[in-house]
């Protein structure tokens, strides 16, 4: 076959070689049982309230618990905000006026600086410059709020909103600058769900937010190491693009873990924890305990025999 008509075919041949057979399905659907044993236990156990979602990105199979109820998602937000100053950036290079780049300078201004900036505290007002692009290094890897809310500013809340929306996301909201505790007492609360902020990452990481090349450099600031809390129970070589948050009694994590031949998506969200300390370890358990699930899955053959060591 050669031309259009051989490249479809072996287009359908590829799809049909990534879909489980049925029989294979049904035994993936017996272990995905076991790892929702495992994310209930985990709710059972934990003196608070839990949401999970995971999404398999080889098939799109699902585990859902307790994933449209509504979180406070504290840092995790920052992820809209990044997602939008890409877009914004990527609307730039084509010509379109007034939206923020990647290499736009800052200077900084102690007039800016909030709790929790970590990078920003140390720089020198009047003097120091950085990119957009720092800011959003800063804003993830450290979570540092003045670096966050400088992006805010530039980007504008609407927009990051706007983008929220076009995903089909009706939960996830950017209502207020980080610390603005006026607002938090107003009931402004940056929110979402694990269900959509799971959308969210699936959407990032297909590209349909921004281009190629732009998806791929929006993942590698998010894959920027970090001890919080998908990570902390994963093998060290593991690459994970996540954003935690962390506020009273609120401890949430969202991103995607690379396991080898079987990547997926991850969100848990907890409030109402009496012990924060046994919040971030119940995440920590729930994605070690999902990636043990898909990284047998990327290992295995149809019939479940593990063909590569761990």
């Amino acid at each position: 076959m050669t031309g259009g008509r051989g490249r479809a075919a072996l287009a359908v041949l590829a799809v049909l070689a990534a879909t489980p057979s049925q029989g294979e399905s049904r035994k993936q659907d017996l272990l995905l049982k076991k790892l929702e044993a495992v994310v209930a236990q985990e709710d059972r156990d934990l003196d608070g309230v839990l949401g999970v979602a995971i999404v398999d990105l080889a098939t799109g199979q699902v585990l859902m618990h307790n994933a449209d109820e509504v979180f406070p998602i504290a840092s995790s937000i920052k992820v809209a905000v990044l997602a939008e100053l890409y877009r914004q950036a990527e609307q730039a290079r084509g010509g379109a006026t007034g939206k923020a780049t990647l290499t736009d300078l800052y200077t900084m201004d102690a007039a800016d600086l909030v709790g929790e900036s970590p990078v920003m505290a140390g720089l020198t007002p009047g003097v120091s410059r950085v990119t957009n692009r720092d800011l959003a290094t800063f804003m993830v890897t450290v979570s540092d709020n003045a670096a966050t809310n400088v992006l805010i500013d530039r980007l504008g809340i609407d927009n990051v909103n706007a983008l929220l929306e076009r995903q089909g996301l009706k939960e996830t909201r950017l209502r207020r600058r980080m610390l603005d505790l006026e607002a938090a007492r107003a009931g402004r609360e940056n929110t979402s769900t694990p269900r959509e902020m799971a959308t969210l990452f699936e959407a990032l990481y297909r590209g349909k937010v921004v281009d190629k090349a732009s998806t791929a450099d929006l993942f590698k600031v998010l894959s920027a190491p970090k001890e919080k809390y998908i990570p902390r129970e994963l093998p060290a070589e593991v690459v994970v693009a996540n954003k935690p948050g962390w506020l009273e009694g609120v401890r949430t994590d969202s991103g995607v873990v690379y396991a080898k031949g079987r990547p997926f998506v991850i969100s848990v969200m907890t409030t109402y924890a009496q012990d924060e300390k046994a919040a971030e370890r119940a995440i920590g358990r729930i994605a070690a305990a999902a990636y043990r699930h898909f990284d047998r899955l990327g290992r295995a053959s149809p019939y479940g025999r593990l063909i590569e060591a761990p």
